[in-house]
């Protein structure tokens, strides 16, 4: 799938409610940032075919980046139907923008059952045991929130005041901390036979 301009506040709206997750990139023409941004995001859409990942540019689109407090670009605003939930500021590397949208489809699928067990895992997108840790969730379909703490310094500094600790992953898990890929808690926690 290729990644949809869109030319208007008014446009990214009437898509924002069609869609339960949605990724737009604010960038600025003729930025070296911003290209590099658009390239990766690019790479990121022709391999994620579910993703509704939009783009403006901010020299033509005038109307989007004031809504949402946006003074930087590129950032990639990340929608929960019409509510911005993140703003991801810089560019980042194709693998980062696919972990990351991969991580917001699922969990905007539903991911698990519902009504089961309140999952929050603190991560980053480069993180290998953080990719570890979400896809053996998935694989026992255990839904949970991913907050890139990479992206959010107020919640790295919440989690580092909640844990003492400043490595990733962690999981909060009904409650109990998990700190690393502690599969045997984990399990204990999730009540996974393995």
């Amino acid at each position: 799938m290729k990644v949809k301009s869109i030319n208007s506040l008014q446009e990214l709206r009437s898509i924002l409610t069609a869609r339960k997750r949605t990724f737009l990139l604010l960038y600025k023409s003729n930025s070296a940032t911003s290209g590099c941004a658009e390239s990766y995001l690019e790479e990121t859409a022709a391999r994620l075919s579910e993703a509704a990942i939009l783009k403006a540019d901010v020299v033509n689109v005038r109307d989007i980046h004031p809504a949402f407090g946006v003074d930087t670009v590129p950032s990639l605003l990340v929608f929960e139907n019409d509510n911005l939930k993140n703003i991801i500021k810089g560019c980042q590397t194709a693998e980062y923008y696919k972990n990351l949208i991969e991580n917001q489809l699922y969990q905007a699928a539903g991911g698990g059952e519902n009504g089961g067990p309140s999952v929050t895992v603190y991560s980053t997108p480069s993180c290998p045991w953080c990719t570890t840790l979400k896809n053996y969730l998935k694989q026992h379909r255990v839904a949970f929130t991913d907050i890139d703490v990479s992206a959010d310094p107020m919640a790295a500094r919440e989690l580092v005041n909640r844990t003492g600790q400043t490595g990733v992953p962690q999981a909060q898990i009904n409650g109990d901390w998990v700190i690393g890929f502690d599969k045997s808690k984990i399990n204990r926690l999730l009540n996974i036979n393995g």
